[in-house]
């Protein structure tokens, strides 16, 4: 592993995909059963979204299907109340989200953050359910569709669709924003879709890729890596200590040292 943390003259990224890249499924689908309790889905598309989400974690998405799919969700979350929607996320995603998470991808992200580096979640998933699961891994920025909204619900229309070259463009805004060097900076996806927005960076990584992305990693020589063992971010962090704030410092550091000394040893392994 590359031990540099900062280039001169830059400071450095970790760009994540979510979905199947840290965490076990899709994101949207999820979410998809609190959704269906408050009313916001039919039967019928709860039973879509199963559906397109058993394609999806067998074979992956290509660039048709993630076209359609954009299609399928702005026509179906055309109305909805946007606070409605944060707060299903909110009270839902300790019980649904946090289960489905990686641990290689959480000590991947925690070895990052020790070394100094910056995490960033880019999904094309919409930021009313990617910003809540990024702030729960300690992620420092995320990119993700964003919805038009006026009087508080949504149009139906997408302002930002963080898919492909979308995914470059947010990036590049954070390097310039951040002083992001992307010729140091990493980016780990599992898709062929996101092959764009591994190019964009020096240190790009295939993660339980699809067929098409294997093929490219082979190609180009990039490192593969598999993660299968999902589970709670809370089983993984000890009961922090109530006598004192340092205790509960220390607890918290001891976690994440944890974390990427496992990952650093799960590389070594393979």
């Amino acid at each position: 592993m590359n031990t540099q943390t900062r280039p001169p003259g830059g400071r450095i990224a970790a760009f994540f995909d979510l979905d199947k890249t840290v965490i076990a499924k899709s994101s949207a689908f999820v979410f998809s059963k609190p959704f269906f309790d408050q009313g916001l889905l039919n039967r019928r598309t709860v039973l879509e979204s199963s559906y397109a989400h058993f394609l999806f974690l067998l074979s992956g998405a290509d660039h048709d299907q993630m076209e359609r799919m954009r299609e399928h969700l702005t026509k179906m979350c055309a109305g909805w109340d946007v606070n409605q929607v944060k707060a299903i996320v909110a009270e839902t995603l300790h019980e649904l989200v946090e289960p489905l998470i990686y641990a290689e991808a959480a000590d991947l992200i925690a070895d990052h953050k020790i070394r100094g580096h910056d995490v960033v979640i880019v999904s094309a998933s919409g930021e009313e359910m990617v910003g809540p699961i990024a702030a729960a891994l300690g992620a420092t920025h995320t990119a993700a569709t964003r919805m038009v909204v006026e009087n508080g619900r949504y149009t139906g229309e997408v302002e930002f669709y963080c898919y492909g070259e979308g995914k470059v463009e947010a990036m590049r805004r954070l390097a310039a924003t951040e002083g992001y060097d992307l010729a140091h900076c990493y980016a780990y996806s599992d898709s062929i879709t996101d092959l764009p927005m591994l190019s964009a960076v020096g240190h790009p990584t295939a993660v339980n890729p699809d067929r098409g992305l294997r093929r490219e990693a082979v190609t180009r020589g990039w490192p593969v890596l598999t993660f299968s063992n999902p589970v709670s971010l809370w089983a993984r962090i000890p009961a922090p200590s109530s006598t004192t704030v340092a205790a509960t410092a220390v607890v918290g550091l001891s976690a994440v040292v944890a974390g990427a000394i496992s990952y650093r040893l799960l590389r070594r392994r393979r």
